[in-house]
């Protein structure tokens, strides 16, 4: 496929068009299979690899930057999606040691795992609202909050000197911005 080709429909696909996002299967999968089938995985992790693969795609496909690119994004994803494989393979050792089976793992099991994983995920996504809706707010409230959240935080008279705002007028300020801020998260259900 021409990566003109890729990048329409890529954004066709972000736009809910189905007939694309299938083009974009029928016509990239040969280049995700070749990936995957070249770090000679078996039948089954192949499979799961290339499912993975395309589900994480569709997780990302309204933030691809470089829609045009998307063969070399499916390329890079697979390649890493079947290291990650490998590297999980290298991890099992066969035993008949009872003992070692009877041991508890320090990784925890597999359902904390991903409920750790998808806490992350969560928290990450709090974390970009906070940052998008910080954007939002205007100059002077940003300027302020970034000022004060410098390590280590500097002193009113140091953030009066530099943002030419009355030492007194600093914490009224501060508290209405971040009121802004919490009032636009809250308006979000960020928060």
């Amino acid at each position: 496929m021409e990566r003109a080709d890729v990048g329409a429909l890529v954004r066709s696909a972000v736009d809910g068009d189905g007939a694309a996002w299938k083009a974009l299967v029928e016509g990239l999968s040969p280049l995700v299979w070749s990936v995957v089938r070249a770090h000679r995985l078996s039948d089954a992790d192949a499979h799961e690899v290339y499912q993975t693969v395309w589900f994480r795609f569709a997780q990302h496909l309204g933030r691809i930057r470089e829609p045009q690119k998307a063969g070399s994004w499916l390329a890079s994803t697979a390649r890493h999606e079947s290291l990650k494989v490998i590297r999980s393979l290298s991890r099992l050792v066969p035993t008949d040691d009872p003992q070692l089976l009877d041991r508890v793992s320090e990784d925890g099991t597999p359902e904390q795992s991903l409920l750790d994983a998808e806490e992350a995920a969560a928290e990450s996504e709090r974390i970009r609202y906070v940052w998008q809706e910080f954007e939002e707010l205007g100059d002077r409230c940003r300027q302020l909050l970034r000022v004060l959240i410098a390590s280590p935080p500097p002193s009113y008279q140091e953030v009066s000197a530099a943002l030419g705002i009355a030492v007194g007028s600093i914490g009224p300020l501060r508290q209405r911005c971040l009121r802004r801020l919490r009032a636009r998260l809250d308006a979000r259900g960020a928060l």
